[in-house]
């Protein structure tokens, strides 16, 4: 067996099993940490051919892509947008439970 970075192992992973890196970023984002976002989608990019690969599809530079998926990155919701759509992944909104009623 073939010793790799944790990093490439992940992305094969991603690569595999498509439905395991939409249900990952859900998780993520249930737990509200952006930090691991970060980690999970710079390992994604990985996946779907690399930060310039994405950035092309995503309409971004690639220096500016580095930066938002760096361990310092904030993306903007347009440019978090733009590198799901380029991995064939939307942001949607859903409920967490029993809707808040405003008197």
């Amino acid at each position: 067996m073939k010793d790799r970075p944790h990093d490439e192992a992940m992305a094969k992973l991603y690569r595999d099993d498509p439905a395991y890196a939409v249900q990952l970023l859900n998780s993520i984002l249930a737990d509200g940490d952006q930090s691991e976002l970060l980690v999970a989608l710079r390992q994604m990019a990985k996946a779907f051919g690399g930060v310039q690969a994405v950035a092309e599809q995503a309409h971004l530079n690639p220096t500016q892509l580095y930066r938002t998926l760096s361990p310092e990155g904030n993306p903007a919701l347009s440019s978090f947008s733009a590198i799901l759509k380029a991995m064939g992944m939307r942001l949607a909104i859903e409920p967490m439970g029993s809707p808040v009623v405003l008197a």
